[in-house]
Parts: structure tokens; sequence; C-alpha cells
């Protein structure tokens, strides 16, 4: 595609938005309006057009909103939202991607009535929606949220549950209302949570069972019943899951080590998580503090750390071994350097040639 082609017009032109409308009406499809930014949110896109595609469909998507262009990769080069690209590249008009930078800018929301929405759908979309955009569909918005509601209401929930270690989870189908996640509940999905899984793969399982309950209740949201039979969320059973913070993700060895492994696993991906360790030369005592990121973990079974060897980390069936709070230790499977590739620990701990490693 030709790299012009990649630059998104923020707004529809006045034409573009007549000629949709003129041909929304003649075939009297209900216009649908789908939010979505980051890659998780192709799997609902990819389910709407393809569902909106069969002859015999109810909607069609009008319009796509997504977040603005920003620079990513190491060039900092100005590149559409994973879901902008992935409209792109199935051929949806650049014209019909809206990319506002509030979702309460007024050309946006003047825009947006002209296509007449009759129902919004948002999923993981990252802005908030004000009371003016609440308004205009007369079916309401329904937004896809990866948790069992009103459980991890908020920007984290994935990563939240995964940091409490919950054994079970799931998606939520749900209105959407000023409050933030608080708006009736259609269906709700439920899954096991392994212990070995990690924040990205649990969101994209959750978003793809999330965007095959959306296509199965569309019929009922289209014809209001779902309006009708929807359940109001008890409040008083309601946790947050705030958005996570970069400097939330040093690990602190005095903790647990399920505790550590949960942490890591909530926080794969972005922010990742990190530790301070000392390299000890054994002849000169020389010491270097070293910052690792730590990709992959898994708890020890059994006790095997003695007491008086606290700080020291051992390297045990291709395992680096960390003393943790509780007499518990933590097993390191894969670690990365700053500025290095991801490595095994067997690799990480050849590395050291005999130099001593213990825990800050």
């Amino acid at each position: 595609m030709h790299s012009s082609s990649l630059m998104l017009r923020r707004f529809c032109c006045f034409n573009a938005i007549h000629s949709s409308s003129a041909l929304n009406f003649s075939t009297k499809k209900k216009q649908l309006v789908f939010l979505g930014s980051p890659q998780v949110s192709a799997y609902v896109l990819d389910a709407l057009l393809n569902a909106s595609s069969v002859s015999d469909s109810l909607f069609e998507v009008a319009a796509i909103v997504t977040q603005p262009p920003s620079g990513r990769d190491r060039g900092r080069k100005m590149m559409p939202s994973p879901v902008a690209q992935h409209a792109l590249d199935r051929g949806f008009p650049a014209d019909l991607i809206f990319t506002p930078e509030r979702a309460d800018e007024e050309t946006f929301l003047s825009n947006l009535r002209a296509l007449q929405p009759e129902l919004c759908i948002t999923a993981a979309y990252g802005n908030i929606l004000p009371s003016k955009f609440l308004k205009i569909p007369p079916l309401g918005t329904v937004n896809i949220h990866p948790s069992l509601l009103p459980l991890y209401r908020g920007a984290a929930p994935v990563q939240r549950a995964l940091q409490d270690g919950v054994k079970e989870t799931g998606v939520s189908l749900a209105f959407t209302v000023r409050a933030l996640d608080a708006g009736p509940v259609i269906a709700c999905e439920r899954m096991e949570v392994d212990d070995q899984i990690k924040a990205p793969e649990l969101l994209a399982m959750l978003f793809s069972r999330g965007s095959k309950l959306l296509i199965h209740e569309l019929p009922s949201i289209f014809d209001g019943s779902a309006r009708v039979r929807a359940q109001a969320q008890d409040d008083s059973k309601a946790t947050l899951a705030p958005k996570i913070s970069p400097e939330e993700s040093w690990l602190s060895f005095d903790h647990e080590a399920i505790i550590l492994h949960n942490k890591v696993r909530a926080f794969a991906g972005w922010p990742g998580t990190r530790a301070r360790v000392v390299v000890i030369d054994s002849k000169s005592d020389q010491r270097n503090i070293l910052e690792l990121k730590i990709i992959t973990t898994s708890v020890c079974s059994g006790s095997s750390v003695r007491v008086n060897e606290v700080d020291d980390v051992s390297f045990s069936k291709g395992a680096l071994v960390f003393p943790c709070g509780g007499y518990t230790a933590l097993e390191v499977l894969e670690v990365q350097l700053p500025g290095k590739k991801v490595v095994n620990a067997a690799a990480f701990w050849n590395g050291l040639r005999g130099q001593k490693l213990k825990k800050l």
C-alpha cells in the first residue's frame, strides 16, 4: 500500500457522509460504528466486518473510531493505530476512519451525527465517551469488557486480575453509561485461568470470545430485548482495576514467590517487570549492579532455600532460583538485559563465567 494511504484523514468529508447515508437508506441496514484501538480490538472489528458482509446481515459498519496516529518503533514514525491499520488492510475506506484526539470534539460529534448510527460498539477504545456521544445512537453504546463485571472495572482489568492470582475470569457485554464500566450487563462468559498464562495471551483470548458473544447478542440488541433483560450491576461488589504505571514494574524479593510470579504474568508485554541483581567477581570481589527484565517465571515447589543463603541466587534445572519472602523461591526462566535480546536462564548463567549472583 502506498505510504500516503496510511495517513488517515481525521474526519470524512460531507460528500462521503452523504453518499454513505444514501446507500444505507436504500439497503435499510442498521448503521453501526465501531470504536477500538489496540491489536486485540481487531478481533472484534473482524467479527463485525465478517458478519456485516453476509447477505442477510442486519447491519453494516458505517465508520470506525480509533486513537490518532502515534510515534512507534525506534524511528518514532507516525503510524496509525493497530485497529486503523487493520481496517485499511481490509479495504475499509480511509475517510470513514475517525481519529479524534478526544471524543468530545464538536467536529467529530457533528460528523458522527451525520452518519446516524443506531448502535456503537466499543472494545478497548481508550477514550472517555461524553454524554453528547452517548446520546447519539438510539440503541445505545455497548462495550466489550474483559472481566466479569462488576469485578475489575477500569483500564487494566486483565492485568489486575492476574496480579491478584485469580483462578477464573471472563468477558462481559454491557451498555455504556457515564459511570466507569457500570452499565447494565447483557451477557458474560466465564473461563478458567491457567497459572502460567500472561496478560497479552489472556487479553487476546478474552476479546476473541467477546467478539463471538457480541455477534450472538447483536439481534437482541437491535430488537431492543437485550436492553429489557440486561442486569444492573451490584455496585457493592465492584472492584477497581486502575491503570498500570511504569514505577510498579520493580520486583521486591521480600514478597513471597507467588506474588512475584503473578506480577510477572500480569505486567508481561508492558511495562514488564524488572529487578536489580549484584554480580560479584569471586577473585577481585568487584561488584556490578545489573538491571534485569524478568520475562518468564514459575514458583518453586517445596522449600529449597537455606536460611544462611537468603541473598544468593543459584541455578537449578534450567532456572535462576531467587530466594523470596516466607522461605519461598522464584524460578526465573527467561531474562533480558537492557538493549539485548531475551535469553533463557542457562545462557545468562553461563555468561556469568563463575561469578556469583545475589539479589539486591
